[in-house]
């Protein structure tokens, strides 16, 4: 019975990092997704004109630069990178559950 019960909690903790692999790697799909998503829809005609008039406009590219120097692409991100990146995380999930 004791044999028993350590290899049922090996197998829980052999678990984890699968769980916690498998997780991360959706994380990514859902990332992905979005992003596949948001450069076909720049390039909707509905979009189109819109999106090159902003790329033309100075005042727009100052302030988006500004509002992306407060991200960053480090592991520990601060936590308005953390909301902004849970933000995308719904995002992707959603739009991936709805293609799918």
């Amino acid at each position: 019975m004791r044999l028993f019960v350590l290899f049922l909690g090996w197998m829980f903790l052999g678990a984890l990092p699968a769980q916690a692999q498998y997780a991360a790697q959706q994380d990514a799909e859902y990332i992905a997704t979005l992003k596949a998503v948001v450069n076909y829809k720049i390039d909707d005609e509905e979009n189109l004109k819109d999106i090159e008039s902003l790329r033309e406009n100075q005042v727009f590219a100052r302030k988006l630069t500004r509002m992306m120097n407060k991200l960053q692409n480090t592991r520990s991100k601060n936590s308005t990178n953390r909301r902004i990146y849970n933000i995308l995380l719904k995002a992707g999930r959603d739009i991936y559950r709805e293609l799918d």
